[in-house]
């Protein structure tokens, strides 16, 4: 699934190549229930003349502000991401199609399209999504503000504090990789760095919250902030399904040091990382570097 990495990258993207276009109307759609809450016909005509003023993110949501106050928002869930894209290059049975192709539509991970914006300019929105479960739903500013208001904190944010965080897991007696994942107590962490941050502070995904020292949240706070802007530069993971607005792969994979790499040689110790499962998760840690 992306996490805050992944769709600050989206959200970075539609920025610079979508925004101040205006809305066509829908050119592909070959499963309506990725329209959540309207049929296709009215969505297309709720969203056809509309001007996209600007792209935010809110936990792993895509939000497009548009003119006459509304906002369309995506959410990818497990397998999706949008991609911008030539009207000349066609979606016909849900793949990509027409004369010389570049090598990113070409990628098996940007076949499986599902709907298809039309813009301006001669440009195309397009979401991607192998498993079908991500949407996309237009709302007025009060039911969005309601919606995201279930979010924690963003853990990117100036108001996100070492004292918030304290105060966060003094309650918590949960394990911290399942705090880390709550997107109800922080918004946009998921499996992957989670584990990934939990490494670098030198923390078990088992512990339980309330237990981690004062010293130790200190050093979670900087793995956090460190983790996940490192994960932004280097232009998200895609070890699974993630491509970002041009369908290019990012670069992080290259510098995961627990997540997915179970019997692999810590790169701190030489000793084998390990992978548990709990409440249906997965967590990859160095039970010799992690207590």
């Amino acid at each position: 699934m992306p996490e805050l990495p992944e769709v600050e990258i989206i959200k970075n993207d539609l920025n610079a190549k979508i925004k101040g276009r205006k809305i066509l109307g829908i050119l592909y759609c070959d499963w309506p229930k990725i329209i959540s809450g309207l049929s296709k016909e009215k969505f297309d005509k709720n969203i056809k003349g509309r001007i996209i003023k600007k792209i935010s993110r809110r936990a792993k949501n895509i939000i497009i502000e548009l003119s006459g106050g509304d906002y369309l928002l995506f959410h990818m869930k497990m397998t999706g991401h949008l991609l911008v894209q030539s009207t000349k290059f066609k979606v016909q049975n849900g793949r990509w199609a027409g004369e010389r192709l570049p090598k990113e539509l070409k990628d098996p991970k940007n076949q499986f399209i599902h709907l298809s914006i039309l813009l301006s300019g001669a440009l195309q929105l397009a979401m991607s999504d192998l498993r079908k479960f991500g949407w996309v739903r237009l709302m007025n500013k009060e039911k969005l503000e309601r919606y995201l208001s279930e979010y924690g904190p963003e853990p990117l944010d100036i108001n996100f504090t070492k004292k918030q965080l304290a105060d966060i897991l003094g309650a918590k007696r949960g394990p911290i990789k399942k705090i880390l994942m709550d997107q109800k107590i922080i918004a946009g962490i998921g499996n992957i760095y989670s584990d990934e941050i939990l490494f670098a502070a030198g923390i078990a995904p088992l512990r339980p919250a309330y237990k981690i020292k004062k010293s130790e949240i200190l050093v979670l706070y900087k793995s956090i902030k460190k983790i996940l802007r490192k994960a932004i530069e280097l232009r998200g993971t895609s070890s699974e399904d993630f491509r970002d607005a041009s369908g290019r792969s990012g670069n992080y994979a290259s510098a995961l040091r627990v997540y997915q790499r179970e019997g692999e040689k810590c790169t701190r110790c030489q000793n084998p990382i390990k992978r548990i499962k709990f409440a249906s998760r997965s967590a990859h840690w160095c039970p010799k570097c992690q207590k």
